[in-house]
């Protein structure tokens, strides 16, 4: 006999789903592999377009984990003191190339009217929150490359999409990401999603046998959270008012 959610109180599933937080600082713990394998089977419960799953994922972990981390540091420390500097800095970061991003460029592309305001205030809260002013630069870098260690969590999923289905495949994906991050949360795991790691999809695939018919989506970060601070924080949720859409006036 199947699960019947009308004999349980659905209070708590919102409850639940609005607990869940951002996890940016992980405990070096080491996640039980039966664990990541049973969140990941959770993940496949999420609904598809017409079942075709147009995901895949990629798990390091041990050292695979550290050398893709150990190489992402290494690129962001280049390119970001090449930002960072003057003109002959910028000059020589474009030609040696070491840094630039080898894929997802969009990622840093400025966000549109509508949406930089909700960039920005985020930014502006959290870094308020991890003492980071809003004018050093350096210390604005220092935490974005936190990204690069994976906020210390010992297991970094990367998340591939077939290209063939676009946006309806990132759709899938994401669904598939939730499914698999309230898992986690339910397991006593925190999770981060991570834009960030998508900048060098070369150095994933030095690591895992990816076919080419596949993009890098973004990656998440798993682990057990810490204590610090940071994994209290609250991003700012838009209200109902800017999400729904208004009907239109009827013509008389």
């Amino acid at each position: 006999m199947g699960f019947n959610p009308a004999e349980k109180d659905g209070a708590w599933v919102s409850e639940f789903i609005s607990s869940r937080r951002t996890t940016r600082d992980f405990l070096p713990t080491p996640v039980p592999p039966e664990l990541i394998e049973q969140i990941l089977q959770d993940s496949l419960t999420a609904p598809s377009w017409s079942n075709t799953r147009p995901f895949k994922v990629a798990v390091a972990i041990g050292e695979v984990r550290d050398r893709i981390s150990t190489e992402f540091l290494s690129r962001w420390d280049v390119l970001s003191a090449g930002l960072r500097g003057g003109l002959w800095s910028k000059i020589k970061l474009f030609v040696k190339r070491y840094g630039l991003p080898t894929s997802n460029r969009i990622i840093v592309k400025p966000y549109v009217a509508e949406l930089k305001p909700r960039a920005q205030r985020v930014g502006k809260e959290l870094y308020g929150s991890l003492g980071v002013a809003r004018g050093d630069r350096v210390g604005r870098d220092e935490q974005w490359g936190k990204n690069y260690e994976f906020f210390g969590a010992p297991v970094e999923i990367f998340v591939y999409i077939h290209k063939s289905l676009h946006i309806f495949a990132a759709c899938d994906a994401g669904l598939m990401m939730e499914n698999l991050m309230l898992s986690a949360h339910a397991h006593g795991l925190g999770t981060c999603a991570q834009g960030a790691v998508a900048f060098w999809d070369d150095v994933v695939r030095d690591e895992f046998e990816i076919s080419k018919d596949y993009r890098l989506l973004c990656g998440i970060a798993i682990g057990y959270p810490s204590q610090a601070a940071v994994n209290s924080f609250q991003a700012h949720r838009i209200g109902l008012d800017e999400l729904l859409v208004k009907t239109k006036k009827q013509k008389s």
